[in-house]
């Protein structure tokens, strides 16, 4: 019997696999399942040639084995069962690799008809791959939009037998086919498929309840709950509790993944759930080298969903493994990524390396939401990246038409904002000047302001359009349905005003009235201007009390009449002498001390951000005499005496030739 079984197995084993058994039939080493499949393929084959060899054969091997009726041949002092259940096993690794084989085919199989006709030409039609072919289908539909299955696949003959052997009895189904069937329906509730989703819920259920689902049932049937009962379900909670039972150690990545987006549906109980989610946050540690890029996206997502700054070590990881994979990132996932790590506050050197080369490799094919989502990360994050930014006013000038007014801000905005004009800056403005006098009513009023205040930072002055920035029906416009305007919108308003009487002498425009003009641009949450960093102001502040002799002779943080904050304030005679900051009177030169710390520079270089270098400009044009005490030189001075020394050779320099500001 058993010879009849291998010899039907092997009739629908493709060729690849009798080879291999040939294969493994000359290996030595072999098991005790080989040398059984040995001995039986010896008989069989042996079975098929001319009589001498096969008396031969035989005469070879009677030593062996005996018969008990002359045709079930077995080893001497075995029983018969060992042999049988050796088979057995046989044949379900056989089915296996089959049913594998199936699934494999129909997840590349695009459309239902193509795995109906595929289903329809199985022999027989396992519970497993009936599930799968029902996902395929399901999914396949979803693409294209459908919210229920179409009637000529609802009537048709093999769908209908696909359903009915799922749905039948679903007591009888595995927990992967249960679970599988029930995930192929779940996004295609329509009326048709409504009571065999019933049928599939009560017996998860039943199942759930009785703890019989294996960790990757229950991580399926959480997340079809969440999509059919929604996150508040009483049931995901119990799958939650049995899942924390669990050791996570011994989850494969595919359901890691599936928790995160099942903890992601519910954010508001994360609390709730922490230490679980952090098992899994370093649990996860391990598994970043072998995700691909589609489950990175998916991760960093949920870690921004579920505000995970404990997993900081989690996400760097995932951030040097990101590296290798953005040219194979899709655009939501790229742009995914990027909005992860400007939630988390990471950057990386050579991820921002490898950034360059794809977007510059790629410019005149990249998606216009990717570009405003890397602008928005260097922006973000202050990265000064001369390739992207090129490649990005590249492309604007020879596709700007694919740009929405709201992308055109956001593409045009960090230019501005780190202080950056490109080689094409002409051609740049041009086309931009082009737009908006086509197009000025299509920008969003708030995304317009930033636009053309950005423009005026890189003295690029939106001159033919501040009279429309001021006129009372764009402010009303930009307020909307507030009470009032935004604190940030009215700064950016009066340093435009600022920009246009102090650099633009031939405006003649309305000017902006006073009640939309802010007093001071230093203020919290929507400053124009940087803080004063308190470590390098008081290193710098004892070096000027030992230099001018007492701290009477200079002022700190100074709010001019103009709006600016100045660091720190020095008032001079007609004679260059300094004079205590109380006087008021026969001040002839005011000197505006610049404290700069990194964070008034673009990342990791020496070049000033756009407001920062607008504003000593504009200290400038009002009479100061600016002198910039920028962190990188105050760093190299080894003790208090060359501080001293340095600070005089900054403000009292004999050279007649040198400047008190740097431009």
């Amino acid at each position: 019997m058993a010879l009849i079984t291998l010899r039907r197995n092997l009739c629908h084993l493709s060729d690849f696999r009798i080879h291999g058994a040939l294969a493994a039939l000359k290996n030595p080493r072999v098991n005790h399942v080989h040398k059984i499949v040995q001995e039986h393929l010896c008989l069989w084959f042996c079975s098929l040639q001319p009589g001498p060899a096969r008396v031969r054969f035989h005469h070879a091997h009677c030593k062996k084995f005996h018969s008990e009726n002359g045709s079930d041949l077995h080893p001497v002092g075995e029983p018969v069962f060992s042999q049988v259940h050796d088979w057995d096993r046989f044949e379900q690794t056989v089915k296996n690799v089959d049913e594998e084989m199936c699934c494999r085919r129909l997840n590349n199989l695009g459309s239902s008809g193509e795995v109906l006709r595929f289903i329809s030409t199985l022999p027989a039609l396992p519970e497993t791959v009936a599930a799968e072919a029902l996902h395929r289908i399901c999914e396949v539909e979803k693409k294209d939009g459908a919210h229920w299955l179409p009637k000529e696949i609802l009537e048709n003959s093999v769908f209908q037998a696909l359903c009915d052997q799922v749905g039948r009895d679903p007591s009888n189904l595995s927990n992967a086919g249960l679970v599988t069937a029930l995930q192929a329906l779940t996004p295609l509730q329509g009326e048709p498929q409504s009571s065999l989703l019933l049928n599939l819920l009560a017996e998860c259920q039943h199942r759930l309840e009785g703890g019989r689902l294996d960790i990757h049932s229950l991580c399926i049937l959480g997340e079809s709950l969440i999509k059919l009962q929604g996150p508040g379900c009483s049931t995901l909670e119990l799958i939650l509790c049995q899942l924390q039972g669990e050791n996570v150690e011994k989850f494969p990545p595919e359901d890691i993944l599936s928790l995160y987006r099942i903890l992601q549906a519910c954010p508001e109980k994360v609390d709730q759930h922490q230490r679980f989610l952090n098992k899994i946050n370093n649990f996860s540690l391990s598994l970043v080298p072998k995700l691909n890029p589609k489950s990175m996206s998916q991760m960093l997502t949920a870690l921004v969903v579920l505000d995970q700054t404990q997993a900081l070590p989690l996400v760097i990881k995932l951030g040097k493994y990101a590296v290798r994979h953005i040219p194979h990132f899709t655009n939501e996932e790229l742009g995914r990524v990027l909005g992860a790590f400007i939630h988390f506050g990471h950057n990386d050197r050579f991820f921002i390396e490898a950034l360059e080369q794809h977007v510059t490799s790629l410019r005149l094919t990249l998606d216009p939401e990717v570009v405003s989502k890397v602008m928005e990360y260097c922006s973000r994050k202050l990265i000064l990246s001369k390739p992207i930014l090129n490649a990005v006013a590249e492309m604007f000038v020879c596709q700007s038409e694919k740009f929405s007014p709201r992308q055109i801000s956001e593409l045009l905005e960090p230019f501005g904002k780190l202080n950056y004009l490109p080689p094409n800056a002409s051609a740049l403005f041009r086309k931009l000047e082009n737009i908006l006098f086509t197009h000025f009513n299509f920008f969003p009023p708030k995304a317009l302001l930033k636009l053309l205040h950005s423009c005026s930072l890189i003295e690029c002055h939106p001159v033919n359009f501040m009279a429309k920035l001021f006129s009372p029906y764009f402010l009303q416009q930009l307020q909307g349905e507030e009470s009032s305007l935004d604190r940030l919108s009215l700064a950016q308003l009066t340093q435009l005003f600022l920009t246009a009487v102090l650099e633009c002498p031939f405006y003649k425009g309305p000017k902006l009235l006073p009640k939309y003009q802010v007093k001071s641009f230093l203020t919290p949450c929507s400053s124009l201007e940087t803080p004063m960093d308190f470590q390098l102001y008081r290193s710098v502040m004892l070096g000027l009390i030992d230099l001018l002799g007492a701290r009477l002779y200079f002022a700190s943080k100074v709010l001019t009449p103009y709006c600016y904050t100045i660091d720190v304030e020095i008032k001079l005679d007609e004679d260059g002498f300094v004079l205590p900051f109380t006087a008021d009177e026969d001040v002839h030169r005011r000197v505006a001390l610049c404290i700069n710390g990194p964070r008034r520079f673009c990342l990791s270089s020496k070049h000033l951000l756009g407001k920062e270098a607008t504003k000593q400009r504009h200290l400038h044009l009002l009479g100061y005499q600016v002198v910039q005490i920028p962190y990188y030189e105050i760093e190299m001075l080894k003790s208090r005496l060359e501080l001293v020394e340095y600070l005089q050779r900054k403000l009292f320099s004999q050279n007649p030739g040198s400047h008190w500001y740097q431009e």
